[in-house]
């Protein structure tokens, strides 16, 4: 684990934090442009089992969608992901 002084970041006191303690206040919104670039991508890359806490009604709206609900969330969250760190890149350039 890297240690705060390499990162900025206080993985301790990260670690010890409860979910509705974190504050995602400075991510940015998902807009129309996010979801109309949003893609599905053929490249399989290595997967990681987790435990994750997901709201039930956003769990119950991609499992209405049927077989592959997980690929969807994970195609999703990859395509913001890749939206937030192109964004990054821009400004500080």
């Amino acid at each position: 684990m890297k240690k705060a002084n390499e990162t900025g970041t206080d993985f301790e006191k990260l670690t010890a934090m409860q979910d509705w303690d974190i504050d995602c206040s400075d991510i940015p919104a998902l807009s129309d442009e996010f979801l109309a670039a949003a893609k599905w991508t053929v490249e399989t890359p290595e997967k990681e089992q987790i435990t994750i806490r997901i709201d039930k009604s956003v769990l119950e709206f991609y499992r209405r969608m049927g077989k592959g609900y997980q690929t969807r969330m994970n195609a999703v969250l990859r395509s913001y992901a890749e939206t937030v760190e192109r964004r990054r890149a821009r400004d500080q350039a």
